[in-house]
Order: structure tokens, then C-alpha cells, then sequence
């Protein structure tokens, strides 16, 4: 049985302190400044939040720093001297590597961060997705071991890249969450513009976009792409364009434009016409120079 202790127990610490599989984990301690937003059944058998700085050791085999970005070489300086020597230390920050825990290693502590490449809007939804999620481990070797093991207790797929490119996963960690949200938003804005209500929009959107997302799942990004793009259409193409400079800012053209010059390095690959692919292209870099006038 692991003793493990969270320091920062809001979205991330709270699922975690949900999802760790009680017959192999014992939640020791739960630090942090304030009650976390969970229901009130949700810590049976704690007596509440202990304040770090009322915390004289941290004696957890495994200690999880699950504050915001910006605390977490503060908090790591703060308990260099009070975790167990045989304490290993994670962050859950996707941005930051394990070197914001360097107070920690400089006084013989095993560090890593293992970040849950999964939406986690509210604790409640760790159990369920955890499990099948991935998992991005990265540090000393002897943390990226125990980080494994503590991903596979999870239900989840743990992998582990070089520190060193801890922020370029990040990046594409955003483009694949945060930029879909934002393209979705920029779809249902151009669907509004045919009169329909922002709720509307979304809601006839949604099932192709999870329709999309399906096809990723079985078939490769090339083969996924459907449409204007994937057929190279050029006299689509041409009304889309067309209607789009009559109804959209120049904002929401530019990101038909960009994203549509990638579906053609796409649709290459799946062996369409090159020649239309080029006048596509072509017809593209006009319309991207107009946007500059």
C-alpha cells in the first residue's frame, strides 16, 4: 500500500484522489489554502484541507503538487526539507517539466510530472476519464518508473518523452484540445450568419463533428479528410469563397484559408489529382494576399 499526499487538491488533485485504486493507494494528506470544489462525500474520512504551512513533514511515498503553474517551484522549494527521503515528488503541469521541482532533487528527492492528457473540468470526472487516457511522464528514471506504475493503477497509457521536449507536447496538446474548441466556435459563428441561433448551430454541428472524430479513431489523418478540400474542389472552393467574403470577417476567412492548405497536403497523400491541387492552391494564395489589402 503507497501513502500518497496532494498538495492542491482542485480539478486535477481531486481526480486523482478519486481515481487511485484504494486497495493500492492511501490518500495520507490532502494540502492546499482553501476547500476544494467537490461534493461534500467526496473526502470521507478527512477532517478537511491541512494549510502547507502548518505541515512539519511530508512523510507520503509519493507526494502529487496539483496547484496552478506558477506555484509549483514555490511549493517545491517549500517542502524540499519536510518530504521523506524516500519521498518521490510529480507536478501535473503539462507546460512545465520536472526541472520546477529542482529544490526537491537538489535535496536527494525523486522527481517527475505525469500530466493526464484528458479534459478534467471538474475532479468528479477522473474515474471515468482516466481510464484509456494517455498519460505524458517525464523525469529522473527512477520517477518515469513509478510514474508508469501509477498510470497503469490509473486504467490509463503512459508514455514518457525526453524532458527537453516537454513544451512542444504541450503545444500540440493545445492545437488538438483548445484550437478545436476554438475552430468549432469559428464553425458554428459562420453557421449563425445563415440565421440559425448560436445553440442551434452547435447542436446540428456537434454530430459531425463526433462523427469526424469516429474516423479519426479507425482510419489515418489523410483518410479521415472528407469534402471541399479532400476532393479538391475547385468550383466549391470558388462559392465558398465567394459567399464567405460577402458574410465573415476577414478573421474567419483566413482560418477557412490556413486549415485548407493543410487538407491539401493531406488529400496529396491520398493520391488526388495533383493538378487540381495545385489551381486549388493557386486560387488560395490569391485569396490569402487579398486579406492583407
Amino acid at each position: 500500500m503507497k501513502s500518497v499526499s496532494i498538495i492542491g487538491p482542485g480539478r486535477v488533485g481531486g481526480a486523482l484522489c478519486l481515481s487511485l485504486p484504494k486497495d493500492s493507494y492511501r490518500i495520507e494528506a490532502l494540502i492546499g489554502r482553501r476547500s476544494p470544489p467537490l461534493s461534500s462525500n467526496v473526502f470521507d474520512g478527512f477532517s478537511g484541507i491541512i494549510e502547507l504551512s502548518a505541515v512539519s513533514k511530508i512523510e507520503s511515498d509519493i507526494i502529487f503538487i496539483t496547484t496552478g503553474d506558477n506555484e509549483i517551484r514555490r511549493v517545491a522549494s517549500d517542502i524540499s526539507s519536510k518530504v521523506s527521503p524516500n519521498g518521490c515528488v510529480f507536478h501535473t503541469s503539462g507546460a512545465l517539466t520536472s526541472k520546477e521541482l529542482e529544490p526537491l532533487s537538489l535535496a536527494g528527492r525523486k522527481i517527475g510530472s505525469i500530466h493526464p492528457l484528458v479534459s478534467i473540468s471538474s475532479p468528479e470526472l477522473g474515474p471515468t476519464r482516466f481510464p484509456g487516457a494517455y498519460f505524458c511522464i517525464e523525469g529522473d528514471s527512477e520517477a518515469v518508473e513509478i510514474g508508469h506504475e501509477i498510470v497503469s493503477d490509473l486504467g490509463g497509457n503512459p508514455f514518457s518523452i525526453d524532458t527537453t521536449f516537454k513544451i512542444l507536447y504541450h503545444a500540440a496538446a493545445v492545437m488538438a484540445c483548445g484550437h478545436l474548441v476554438a475552430l468549432f466556435d469559428s464553425s458554428v459563428e459562420v453557421l449563425t450568419k445563415c440565421g440559425l441561433s448560436p445553440d442551434e448551430s452547435k447542436t446540428i454541428l456537434l454530430p459531425l463533428v463526433v462523427s469526424t472524430i469516429d474516423n479519426l479513431g479507425k482510419q489515418s489523418t489523410s483518410s479521415a479528410l472528407t469534402g471541399t478540400f479532400g476532393r479538391a474542389d475547385i468550383e466549391t472552393f470558388s462559392r465558398h469563397l465567394r459567399t464567405l467574403n460577402d458574410h465573415v470577417s476577414d478573421d474567419l476567412l483566413e482560418i477557412y484559408l490556413l486549415l485548407g492548405e493543410r487538407s491539401l497536403e493531406l488529400a496529396s497523400k491520398e493520391g488526388v489529382n495533383p493538378e487540381r491541387i495545385d489551381k486549388l492552391r493557386a486560387r488560395m494564395s490569391v485569396a490569402k494576399t487579398k486579406l492583407k489589402w
